[in-house]
C-alpha cells in the first residue's frame, strides 16, 4: 500500500512576480522613497511601504516574510509586473515535489479556490477546512545575486539571490483545523505540521496547539511527526512554539536562519566547530529524537535516530537543488539528473568534519549549483521537506 502521509498545515496561492529592477526603481521614484527610509522591519501598510521594503531586502541581499495590512497593496504591486499565479505552503510545496516522483499523499488546507482546484496535482488528496472559497494572495519576490536597482541616484546591488513574501491571508493565519483530521490520521504513517508561525494571535495558537496534541494521538504507535518550522509572524511565539514541537514531533526540521534565530547569533556555515557547536546547542534546546537543519552548503540530521534518515537527507537536498535549478517545471528524470550532481566541496569537507565532532549525526554536502544562471529561491525548504518525505515512500 505504500507509506500513507498526511501533510499539514495550510497552502497558499502565491502571486510570483518576475523581477524587473526598471518596473521596481520607477515604482520607488513615483513614490518619491528616499535611501534613509529603506528598511526590511518597516510596517508595510500601503503599496510605498511595500516597495521600500522591497528595496531594503535587495540592499541587504537577504530574504524574509512580512504581513501586509491588506491583500489590496499586494495587489497593487502585482499588477505591475508580469505576474505568475502558483501555490505555495509547505505542505502544498512539499505534496507538488514528491507527487514528481510518483509518491502521493493528502493535504491539510485551510482556504480553496479556483487556483487550488486547477493547480494541484490529481495525486494529492485534500482535508479542508475551509466552509466556501477566499483568495487572499501571498506576493512572491524574487531577484537574482548581482540585481541592481537605482534609487535617489544611487545603485543597491545585492550580494545573493533571494526571495521575499509579503501577505494578508486571515485563512491561513486562523489555521483552522479540520474536524475530520483525528479520524485520517488513524491510518497514516506520518504527519507534516507546519504553518504555525502565521498565528497572530496567542489565544488562537494555544488552541491550534492543544487540538493537534490531541489529534495526534490518533496516530498509529509506529507513525512519524515531522514539524518544518518557519519564521514567525510574532516572534515571540516562536519559542512557544518549538517547545510545543519538541513533546510532539519526532523529527524537528529547520533552516539556518531559523538555527540563527533561535540561538541569537550568526553561525558560520562553513565552520565545522561552529556547526557542530550551533547543533549541539540547539539539540539541547529541541531535544527531539531527530533534529533536522538544511542550508545552501549541506543538510544534517543528529539524535540516536539519525542515521536512518541520510537517504532523506539526499533525497531532499537534490529536490531542492532540482528546483533551484529549474523552477516548478521539473520532472522525476530531472530529480535523477541532479541527483548526479558533483556536491559542493566545502559543503563535503565540512560534513565529513562535522560528522566526526557530534555523536549521532549524518551531515550530507549540497550539489554545486554555482554554474545556475537564473536559480528560483523560493520555496526551496519546502521542496527539500517534499524531498526528505518523497524518500520515505520511494522505500
Amino acid at each position: 500500500m505504500g507509506t500513507r502521509f498526511v501533510l499539514g498545515l495550510g497552502g497558499t496561492v502565491d502571486y510570483e512576480i518576475r523581477w524587473d529592477p526598471k518596473v521596481l526603481a520607477e515604482l520607488a521614484a513615483e513614490h518619491g522613497i528616499a535611501l534613509e527610509e529603506l528598511d526590511r522591519d518597516r510596517p508595510v501598510d500601503s503599496v510605498r511601504d511595500l516597495v521600500a521594503s522591497v528595496l531594503a531586502f535587495v540592499r541587504d541581499g537577504v530574504g524574509g516574510e512580512r504581513f501586509v495590512a491588506s491583500s489590496d497593496i499586494v495587489a497593487g504591486v502585482a499588477e505591475r509586473f508580469e505576474t505568475r499565479v502558483t501555490l505555495g505552503g509547505t505542505c502544498v510545496r512539499a505534496a507538488i515535489a514528491m507527487d514528481r516522483v510518483g509518491v502521493p499523499s493528502t493535504v491539510h488546507l485551510v482556504s480553496i479556490d479556483d487556483h487550488v482546484r486547477r493547480l494541484l496535482p490529481a495525486s494529492v488528496g485534500v482535508l479542508n477546512s475551509a466552509d466556501h472559497d477566499t483568495l487572499d494572495p501571498h506576493l512572491i519576490v524574487q531577484y537574482p545575486a548581482g540585481a541592481r536597482v537605482r534609487v535617489g541616484g544611487v545603485d543597491l546591488v545585492a550580494e545573493h539571490p533571494n526571495r521575499i513574501i509579503y501577505a494578508n491571508d486571515p485563512p491561513h493565519r486562523e489555521l483552522r483545523l479540520a474536524a475530520g483530521l483525528s479520524d485520517v490520521l488513524r491510518t497514516t504513517d506520518l504527519f507534516l505540521i507546519s504553518s504555525l508561525n502565521v498565528i497572530q494571535e496567542r489565544a488562537t495558537l494555544d488552541d491550534r496547539l492543544a487540538t493537534l496534541r490531541e489529534d495526534v494521538t490518533a496516530l498509529p504507535s509506529d507513525a512519524l511527526v515531522m514539524f518544518e518550522d518557519a519564521g514567525y509572524h510574532v516572534p515571540a511565539f516562536a519559542a512557544v512554539v518549538r517547545d510545543a514541537m519538541a513533546r510532539l514531533a519526532h523529527v524537528y526540521s529547520l533552516n539556518e536562519d531559523e538555527l540563527q534565530a533561535y540561538l541569537a547569533r550568526p553561525v558560520d556555515l562553513l565552520d565545522p566547530d561552529d556547526v557542530a557547536t550551533a547543533v549541539a546547542e540547539l539539540h539541547r534546546l529541541v531535544p527531539v529524537p531527530v533534529l533536522v537543519v538544511h542550508t545552501k552548503y549541506w543538510a544534517l540530521a543528529v539524535g540516536e535516530r539519525a542515521e536512518e534518515f541520510r537517504a532523506c537527507l539526499r533525497g531532499g537536498i537534490a529536490m531542492a537543488a532540482t528546483r533551484y535549478r529549474l523552477g516548478d517545471e521539473y520532472t522525476a528524470q530531472d530529480y535523477a539528473e541532479t541527483s548526479t550532481l558533483p556536491v559542493n566541496g566545502r559543503g563535503a569537507a565540512l560534513a565529513q568534519l562535522v560528522e566526526q565532532r557530534l555523536d549521532h549525526a549524518v551531515c550530507v554536502a549540497a550539489h554545486d549549483l554555482s554554474a545556475v544562471a537564473e536559480p528560483t529561491t523560493i520555496g526551496l525548504g519546502d521542496t527539500f521537506v517534499g524531498g526528505f518525505l518523497a524518500e520515505l515512500g520511494l522505500r
